[in-house]
Formats: C-alpha cells, sequence, structure tokens
C-alpha cells in the first residue's frame, strides 16, 4: 500500500488490477454487508462484451467471492433491505432488460417483470389478416407504414423489425410471428431504492424503477406490487431518491429531452422542472442540494425546487459522477471522472482535490468496503479495478478556483433592523432632497475652487516643476547640498515623452551677484533620451557675511531661445560657515 501523491498524499493506493476485466458504470456499482458479517463487499454488473457475458460478480478484498451470469445487459443495481428477518441481510436487485431480478444470499430469489404496454387495435388487426393470409407481407408493411405515421400508440417491437426487413426477408418473418401473440414491452432504463416507513440505514426500502415508456414505479419491497406510478414527459436516465414513502418523498430525474423533472409523494406528474443547456451526463444529491453534470463540461448545483446555485467549467467531458459522504466527519462532496485521466472532488463550486489515474474512469463508487469506512473503488475504460483509501489525517479545504466572485461574497451579511434614526434620516432626505443636493454642489464646487488655486499657487511657486509644453514634455527637481559658504547644487532633469528624445537644451541661472557666486551660471544639456534621469551639477558660493538668504531661479531653455520651457525656485539655506565666522 502507497500514498498517493497527485492529490498530496490524501489517498492510500491500496490495490490496481488493470485486466480485472471489469466493464460498468456507476449506476451498477454499489457497496453491501451482503453476509452480515460486518464486512462489506463490491456488487458490480459487468457488461461484457455488450453483447455476451454479462454478469454480477461480488468482490471481497482484491479476490471475487461469487459471479452470476445475466441474460440481458445491466441498466442498474443496487442493494435494499426487503424485510424484517434476522439476521439482517440486505438483498441485491438488478435492473436488465424489462425485469428486476432480486439475489439475496447470493443466490436468485424473485423476478419481477414490468407490465406490458397497450397495443395498437389497428396493429393487431392487420396482423390477424396477415394470419388468415388475407393480405401478402408488401401490403402489410404499407398498412403497418400508416399506422406508424398517424397512430398515437407505438407499434410493437415486431413490427419495427418487420419494416426494417428487406423484401426478400419479409415472408420469411411473417410465417415464422405471424401466430404469436402481439405484445408491446418497454425496458428499465434506470433504478433506486426509496425508504419505506423509517430513515434508518437498515431500514425497509421500496424500489424506484424507471422506465422506457416515460413512467416511473414504486414497488413494494416484500409482495413487489406497483405502490405507485408517475408519468414523465421523456425517458428517465438518472434518478436520485430521498425520503420515506409513507411519510413524504422526493424523487428527482434526469430526461432524455435535456429536463430535470422533480415528482412528490402528492402527484403522479412533476412538481418542479429545470431546463438545462445540454444534456445531463450525472446526477448526485449533496445535502439538500443538487449537482447536475451536463455534456458541455460543466457541473451546476440546484435546490430542491429547481432554483440555480451555481455553476463551474471543468477541464474536461465528464465521464462519471459519483457522491462522497463521510459520516463520521459531516463531509459530503462530489466526485466527477474526467476523460483527461483525472477524478476531482468538488464540494459546492470548490475544487478540493485531483486525483490522476491511468485511465479514464467509467464508474465511481465511494462508502465502507471491508472494514475501511473511506474507500474509493473506480472501474476504467480498460476493464482495470481500482481501489483507493482516505487517510484519516486527510483534511479538504476549500479553495475557489473557479472564476467568478469570491467564496466570502456569498457569506450572508448580517444586517441589522432599521432602527427609528434610520427611518428618520430617510424621511428628511426624502422632504429636503432638492436643498440637500444644491448644498452638496456649492461645497464641491468650494472644493474645486481651492483645489485650483492650490494648483496655481503650486505652479507659481515652482514647487513641483512639469513642463507645461506637449511637444517638450519635461521634469525637474534640484538638490542643495553643503552648509556653505559653498553649496552643491544638482538638477535631476527627466524626458518624460513616450519616445521621442529631447535635444539641443541649456539651463540659466538667475541670481543676485551680491549674495552668490556660480561658475557656470549657463550649462548646456546633452541628448535626454525618455525615461532616463539626467543629474546636471554645479557649484555655488555666498559671498554676504550678513547671514541672509535668496531664491536662485532656474530657466530650461532651448538654444539661441529666449522663452523658457521649465522654471523653478530654489530656496537657498542661510551659509553656516560665514554665521560662524
Amino acid at each position: 500500500m502507497s500514498e498517493s501523491s497527485s492529490d498530496g498524499g490524501k489517498w492510500l493506493d491500496a490495490h490496481y488490477d488493470p485486466v480485472a476485466g471489469l466493464f460498468s458504470f456507476s449506476s451498477c456499482v454499489d457497496l453491501a454487508d451482503l453476509s452480515g458479517d460486518g464486512e462489506s463487499r463490491l456488487v458490480v454488473g459487468d457488461l461484457g462484451s455488450g453483447s455476451s457475458g454479462m454478469k454480477l460478480k461480488v468482490y471481497r478484498g482484491t479476490a471475487l467471492l461469487s459471479e452470476s451470469t445475466l441474460l440481458d445487459l445491466p441498466s442498474g443495481l443496487v442493494a435494499f433491505f426487503m424485510d424484517l428477518h434476522e439476521p439482517r441481510v440486505p438483498a441485491v436487485a438488478v435492473a436488465s432488460g424489462p425485469c428486476v431480478y432480486v439475489y439475496k444470499n447470493l443466490r436468485p430469489y424473485f423476478k419481477f417483470t414490468l407490465p406490458g404496454l397497450e397495443v395498437n387495435t389497428l396493429e393487431q388487426d392487420v396482423w390477424q389478416q396477415a394470419r388468415e393470409g388475407q393480405i401478402d407481407p408488401l401490403t402489410l408493411k404499407e398498412m403497418l407504414e400508416s399506422i406508424r405515421k398517424k397512430a398515437d400508440v407505438p407499434l410493437s417491437v415486431r413490427s419495427l423489425r418487420f419494416l426494417s426487413l428487406e423484401t426478400n426477408d419479409m415472408d420469411e418473418f411473417v410465417q415464422l410471428h405471424k401466430q404469436q401473440p402481439i405484445r408491446r414491452q418497454t425496458v428499465i432504463t434506470c433504478i433506486g431504492t426509496l425508504k419505506k416507513s423509517t430513515a434508518d440505514e437498515d431500514g425497509v426500502s421500496c424500489l424506484v424503477i424507471g422506465t422506457e415508456s416515460s413512467d416511473v414505479y414504486v414497488l413494494d419491497p416484500e409482495a413487489f406490487i406497483i405502490l405507485s406510478k408517475m408519468t414523465l414527459p421523456a425517458p428517465p436516465t438518472m434518478m436520485d431518491v430521498t425520503g420515506q414513502f409513507d411519510v413524504e418523498f422526493r424523487i428527482t430525474v434526469a430526461c432524455r429531452n435535456g429536463n430535470i423533472y422533480i415528482l412528490r409523494r402528492e402527484s403522479d406528474k412533476p412538481k418542479y422542472c429545470v431546463e438545462l443547456a445540454s444534456h445531463p451526463v450525472g446526477l448526485v444529491r449533496v445535502g439538500k442540494n443538487v449537482v447536475v453534470g451536463c455534456s458541455d463540461e460543466s457541473l451546476q448545483g440546484f435546490t430542491q425546487k429547481g432554483k440555480k446555485l451555481w455553476q463551474t467549467i471543468l477541464p474536461a467531458p465528464i465521464t462519471t459522477m459519483a457522491a462522497m459522504d463521510l459520516p463520521t466527519r459531516g463531509f459530503q462532496a462530489v466526485l466527477v471522472g474526467l476523460a483527461n485521466c483525472e477524478v476531482q472532488l468538488y464540494r459546492d463550486k470548490n475544487l478540493l482535490s485531483t486525483i490522476k489515474t491511468p485511465d479514464v474512469i467509467t464508474s465511481i463508487c465511494f462508502g465502507r468496503y471491508g472494514r475501511e469506512d473511506g474507500t474509493l473503488i473506480m472501474t476504467t475504460k480498460g476493464g482495470g479495478l481500482m481501489v483507493k483509501i482516505l487517510k484519516r489525517t486527510a483534511a479538504f479545504a476549500d479553495r475557489d478556483s473557479a472564476p467568478g466572485p469570491p467564496l466570502a461574497q456569498s457569506v450572508r451579511l448580517n444586517v441589522p433592523k432599521k432602527t427609528k434614526l434610520y427611518v428618520d434620516q430617510t424621511l428628511r432626505e426624502r422632504e429636503n432632497g432638492v436643498a440637500m443636493h444644491r448644498a452638496f454642489q456649492m461645497d464641491l464646487s468650494r472644493m474645486r475652487l481651492a483645489a485650483a488655486k492650490a494648483y496655481v499657487k503650486a505652479l507659481e511657486s515652482s514647487l513641483s516643476p512639469v513642463s507645461s509644453s506637449l511637444s517638450e514634455p519635461l521634469k525637474m527637481n534640484a538638490v542643495v547640498q553643503g552648509l556653505g559658504p559653498s553649496f552643491k547644487l544638482t538638477l535631476n532633469v527627466q524626458n518624460t515623452a513616450a519616445c521621442r528624445p529631447v535635444m539641443d537644451l541649456a539651463i540659466s541661472f538667475l541670481y543676485d551677484e551680491s549674495l552668490y557666486r556660480m561658475k557656470h551660471p549657463y550649462m548646456r544639456i546633452p541628448l535626454l533620451v525618455p525615461g532616463l534621469v539626467y543629474p546636471v551639477q554645479t557649484f555655488v558660493e555666498c559671498t554676504s557675511d550678513k547671514g541672509i538668504s535668496d531664491i536662485i531661479k532656474v530657466f530650461v531653455l532651448h538654444e539661441g531661445k529666449s522663452c523658457p520651457l521649465l522654471t523653478a525656485h530654489i530656496n537657498m539655506p542661510v551659509s553656516e560657515g560665514l554665521m560662524l565666522n
């Protein structure tokens, strides 16, 4: 047993058999304590090759315990308690074709067959005429095609098969089947369980089956009679059942028309309908919400009444889905198998963990296997069997990786109730709205005027010298160093243009010659590359011994021109050297 590193070490790799020969879907996999010894077994409805080799297989640990041959492809499998007899051992119900095969103690126990459907009377009359030799096969074909186009009741499988034959094979088909009565039989598309009267884990459960004829049946667990029948607008493909039959229940059904319908106890028709943008490929209940995987690579959450809560986009198409429920930790999430050989774990729209797999996963089942509560069992597209065990120290933290608003935004704010002060303030604003707006506009105008005056003052005093010329955008600041009587004056000049250099510039100083003396009162500036800061340095000597200071004006201009591009005023400090003398 080794740790899985692809998901941060949360799972232990217990077993992997790439040639187990298991071909199944999540609806045909279940975990149950079939012997009453406290160890859960893995029950799988194996699809075989699709046309042969269909079997019911039971695993204990990593070994195959038993297998039974199935007559048709299994469409669903559930383990349920059908009585209160001791020892408390669940039965296994396998939906295959039009029948439900019930196994108890790993042996065949009961077979339930769906009731036949209504047969078209016109179709019966036509076959009666063919039986009596009144019409030939070509006339029979024409009459059946006319009935198929106009009749409300669909044709039987025999008639549909006859219409698909070539002309040479029609006579032989008619001679072979004309003496047999016409039957129209539906098949089971999905199966689930519904607690009868108590919500206990080992409580007696009813079988709930969906059929190709768009009907949902609830069967009695002991007599296997139909307790309730509900009708849907389209054939169901997946279902989730919650509640108790004798109290209240909800059946959430995904149908072939791309919609989700919610059935309740008091009605034989859907109570709510959810219209999806694409067809559903997975349906899982988490708490009171329903999580639906769609063929457009999206995962969506809905309430029990069909209100959409959230949606997240997946990196690949969905192959299978299953619920992950850990009652001991109070943890519920959804396992999603993807076509890119990954299994992702979601709680709401938040991705909690990702498991890398060697092959595409076709079925997922999570629960108690053996004596381990947190066991993840998966089958692959190539027929492999994979078993992982959740580490007892594993912790899943929500991380909102999906685009959109953050997770904290969905938390409702604790808004306090409206106080009397709030109501009075609201009434005052309604009554004096015009006067309050005028006062606000007056204050805003005053603020704008004060900001404009401050800006003009800054320009006049050159506190932040910036060139106002659009053709020569320049910026400059000055630094004075020294205690006196000699000062070092550094001017940092910068070209703020985007891509155009500036050339042929010069700097000129204007100062009181009775107070200061400069070695270079006029200097040339080299070519200014955009974005770079060019320091221009010179020395200023204070010649006065009176301890006073003055302003030195700096002008940046083009050579040969008298109009400055940039002006700055430098407040020179008092010369401390002369004051000490």
